[in-house]
């Protein structure tokens, strides 16, 4: 199954949130996923310990993050989401990011191989990072995806 079908299965996609606070962003793009029982609540912990041990290795020049934790952190289903911010934070010390992409995946190869690698090419284009930071709800988000 393919991001954009993972994002819209889960409903967990979130346009233009206002965060200070780097550790409220995870917990924001883990909350649906919680919800919709592709995560057990302590995922969004785990990533955010997993951050202040390693610091924010998964924050990418252009303005993406994309925080995880490890498999057994408590993914239950591979999935998605996505949180554009407002205004691009730092996660701990790291270069600013205004797309939040969080993931879990069941396995460590499916963890580094695929998730990564989809995020990666999905978001390789210029022009389709700046319609995404102009998006305005979740409906213009997937039509860009």
């Amino acid at each position: 199954m393919s991001i954009k079908q993972l994002l819209m299965e889960a409903d967990a996609i979130q346009v233009g949130i206002q965060a200070t606070e780097w550790q409220q962003v995870i917990t924001l793009a883990a909350q649906p996923l919680v919800l919709g029982g592709y995560l057990q609540s302590t995922y969004a912990d785990a990533v955010i310990a997993n951050t202040l041990e390693h610091g924010a290795y998964y924050v990418f020049e252009e303005g993406i993050a994309i925080p995880h934790a490890r498999p057994e952190s408590g993914v239950l289903k591979n999935c998605f989401s996505m949180v554009l911010l407002a205004e691009p934070i730092s996660f701990q010390g790291s270069d600013k990011a205004d797309i939040v992409i969080l993931f879990g995946a069941c396995d460590s190869n499916a963890h580094i191989e695929e998730g990564i690698r989809a995020i990666v090419e999905l978001l390789e284009s210029d022009e389709t990072l700046a319609r995404l930071r102009q998006a305005c709800n979740p409906a213009e988000v997937m039509a860009i995806l």
